[in-house]
């Protein structure tokens, strides 16, 4: 179609204003529940990753979660990794 206001197109929304976050991704990670296992870190920050764009400081934030999928870490869910989940789940 021509001349849209904005267009969706992977899992982003580009309007004249710019590109924006699909309101519909950001409920997927809204709604995400708890993770459980390195296999679902991995997914989560798979899905947030996408839009490290929008989010200042991603790697920072992301850095407990990401320590939990090394091979030679054990998989202990402390309060830093529930703070980073919750900080990017925002």
């Amino acid at each position: 179609e021509f001349w849209l206001r904005e267009v969706s197109f992977l899992g982003h929304v580009i309007s004249s204003g710019g590109i924006a976050v699909d309101p519909g991704k950001v409920e997927a990670v809204q709604d995400w529940g708890t993770l459980e296992s390195v296999t679902e870190i991995r997914s989560f920050l798979g899905l947030a990753g996408y839009y490290r764009r929008f989010i200042e400081g991603f790697s920072k934030i992301a850095l407990p979660l990401t320590q939990l999928t090394r091979k030679s870490q054990a998989f202990v869910w402390d309060d830093k990794c529930e703070n980073s989940f919750q900080e990017l789940k925002r």
